[in-house]
């Protein structure tokens, strides 16, 4: 059975469609890579993992070295050192720096001048990955890691807690924190609020605690343990594991 060819006019329709087709085709293609463009690269499965793992050995460092610095003064650093007029003048992190193998970057410090002074300046433009979650998409010379200034808390800004002091127990009051995108320089004298810490894990559009990892944040206690803790932890729960005297403290999540 013949089948007849189809006329000029069929044929040009036919390829004005396809042509129609195809530039439909490609106008998505282009749509979607903008659109991925835009987003960022998503983070998921292990490579999302491995940034959570090492942020949480970041945290246990630091703890470590915060008990480190205890054995050697026989209680953790203050939150700051202040001037005579009480002003912040130098951080915790920068008191830390030989517990952290780095010494002789701490030699280098002066505090006969500020953190901000022409010589410390220079210093904090140094990048410490000890200091940083490898998640965190702020600057490099940022810290991802907080204590909560606050009387009841273990950094009662200029004033020094001890071990035996902490009569909530260790394992149910926390050391610090993680906040993505903290804004705050590592030798910077500033860290997180007692009330700002209360606002939540990832709180939208405040700043509190926070991270990039998926429904949570993580946090260091005065054992050297860390705990994920979700975005729905209570505010009450949260006062309790910052308060060193807590009664009864809370379940901890389970990690």
């Amino acid at each position: 059975m013949s089948h007849a060819a189809p006329s000029p006019n069929k044929r040009s329709l036919l390829r004005t469609v396809a042509k129609g087709v195809i530039v439909a085709f490609l106008a998505c293609i282009g749509f979607f890579i903008l659109l991925l463009l835009m987003l960022g690269p998503v983070q998921t499965g292990p490579y999302t993992g491995a940034r959570r793992t090492e942020c949480k050995n970041h945290l246990k460092q630091i703890a470590l070295a915060l008990h480190n610095y205890h054995d050697e003064y026989g209680c953790f650093p203050p939150a700051y050192v202040a001037d005579k007029r009480g002003r912040p003048m130098h951080s915790w992190r920068v008191l830390l720096l030989p517990f952290l193998e780095l010494k002789p970057l701490y030699e280098k410090y002066r505090f006969d001048e500020p953190w901000d002074g022409p010589h410390n300046r220079e210093l904090a433009s140094q990048q410490l990955n000890i200091f940083r979650c490898p998640a965190d998409e702020g600057p490099g010379t940022n810290t991802s890691y907080l204590v909560v200034v606050g009387p009841k808390t273990i950094f009662p800004g200029t004033k020094t807690v001890k071990i035996p002091e902490i009569t909530s127990g260790t394992a149910n009051t926390v050391l610090l924190v993680e906040v993505v995108n903290s804004g705050i320089k590592w030798s910077e004298p500033r860290d997180l609020s007692f009330r700002e810490a209360l606002r939540g894990i990832n709180p939208v559009p405040a700043f509190g605690i926070s991270s990039h990892h998926e429904s949570g944040a993580q946090i260091a206690f005065a054992d050297g343990s860390v705990r994920f803790f979700p975005n729905d932890t209570p505010p009450d729960d949260l006062q309790s594991f910052l308060d060193r005297d807590a009664d009864n403290p809370p379940r901890l999540p389970a990690n």
